[in-house]
């Protein structure tokens, strides 16, 4: 009672102060706008679309202006087993409150329930992931937070899964307080930078609980790696800080709770 009180408060509050700055778009079924790309169609920056409980059936969509989308009771955006569900092209978007479901498979686009692709300033908070071949993909972006979110897979051979949050060629990350189950790597990083991966639970996952290669500067703390192939794989990186992590019961064919390989620099301690 008192979480459903405590949601409605966050909505009220959240479109007081966003009314100010652009408009509200609501999308439902019972709504004047009843399709997600035709509300960012004609959405301009700044606007807040609030979407329905619902499952919307119109994957890809893509975001190219930065606003605000935002679900209510957790809508379902559903890529049927096929497309990639959210990409995001435009910097200070918020994603808060969505179910992503069913990114397909795909052996030459790494299809991802949701894509940031070359932006900065973005927030991903707070959704929920189910059966996706990627969860959270970043590429070629900075400063974005990735925070709060219930990513899950049931993923039985590597070569069919994809990863639950995958950094490529990024800088300034946060990526704190999400819970990343059955996948095949749970967090990856490769060619990233000055990032934090910050009281994370990872587990279950097919290969490693995090895996990073060729990522310097980068600090883990605080993070759960539990019942994955192997905890934590570090390669080829420098100026790595990892410090206060649990290693629980990782037991795939490697063993490792932690691989090291060819790293300077490097702070591993309690």
């Amino acid at each position: 009672m008192l979480r459903t009180i405590g949601i409605k408060i966050f909505f009220l509050l959240f479109l007081l102060f966003n009314s100010l700055s652009g408009k509200i778009i609501k999308i439902g079924p019972n709504e004047k706008i009843t399709s997600i790309k035709k509300a960012l169609e004609i959405s301009n920056a700044g606007d807040s679309l609030i979407i329905q409980k619902n499952i919307y059936r119109e994957s890809p969509v893509v975001i190219t202006k930065p606003v605000y989308f935002i679900g209510e009771n957790f809508p379902e955006l559903n890529g049927e087993n096929e497309k990639e569900i959210l990409l995001i092209k435009a910097n200070d978007v918020v994603v808060k409150g969505i179910l992503f479901k069913n990114a397909g498979i795909s052996f030459i686009h790494d299809n991802a329930a949701v894509n940031l692709d070359s932006v900065t300033n973005c927030v991903i908070e707070g959704n929920k992931f189910e059966n996706n071949f990627f969860g959270i993909y970043l590429s070629y972006s900075t400063f974005c937070r990735i925070t709060g979110n219930k990513i899950t897979a049931n993923s039985k051979r590597e070569t069919y899964s994809g990863n639950g949050i995958h950094l490529w060629y990024c800088k300034n990350i946060i990526v704190e307080k999400n819970t990343i189950i059955g996948h095949r790597d749970g967090i990856y990083l490769e060619f990233t930078s000055d990032t934090k991966i910050l009281n994370n639970i990872s587990q279950k996952n097919l290969r490693y609980g995090l895996h990073f290669m060729f990522s310097d500067s980068c600090s883990y703390s605080g993070n759960t790696f539990q019942k994955n192939g192997a905890g934590v794989a570090v390669m080829y990186s420098r100026h790595v800080s990892m410090t206060s992590n649990n290693f629980q019961f990782n037991w795939g064919s490697a063993s490792y709770g932690l691989l090291l390989k060819e790293i300077s620099d490097i702070n591993v301690n309690k």
